[in-house]
């Protein structure tokens, strides 16, 4: 990931970021870190691609282009297709909420939502902060370290 966004310390330090919070998250949550690591590191990875194509970093384009590029740089690591596959599947989806249903995939999503919620939403209105934490993360664990962290 380091070598593919080569300068760009913004994307990864987020990758970076969102990698911790997951790591977290799965001390206390049912999930494989076997998938949960790569997607962390990797959700991203089309970003580059789709400001490329579409002169946009819109979610949408992000998980149509993040997955070809991750699957490239995972073979070449020796990862196991299945774990590529359910990876890559994350990663197509890390913007669309529901459309897989894992408890990896809340994992990851979570953890994205972590780093990215002050980006996204005014937290300095805590009622709402608390009603948006509620409706957006999909695990205990990440409400609770939302709360710790926006309330």
């Amino acid at each position: 990931m380091k070598a593919y966004f080569g300068g760009d310390k913004k994307r990864i330090d987020h990758a970076l970021r969102v990698l911790g919070f997951a790591e977290k998250i799965l001390e206390r949550e049912n999930g494989n870190p076997d998938i949960v690591v790569p997607a962390a590191i990797f959700h991203d990875i089309g970003i580059h691609e789709a400001e490329k194509k579409y002169g946009s970093n819109a979610g949408k384009y992000q998980e149509m282009e993040g997955p070809p590029i991750a699957r490239r740089i995972l073979r070449s690591s020796g990862i196991s297709e299945s774990v590529i596959n359910e990876v890559c599947e994350i990663i197509a989806h890390h913007h669309s909420p529901g459309k897989v249903n894992t408890q990896n995939f809340r994992a990851l999503f979570d953890a994205d939502w972590l780093v990215n919620l002050p980006d996204e939403y005014d937290i300095k209105n805590k009622k709402n902060t608390e009603k948006t934490i509620e409706k957006l993360f999909l695990t205990k664990t990440g409400r609770e370290i939302a709360r710790a962290m926006f309330l």
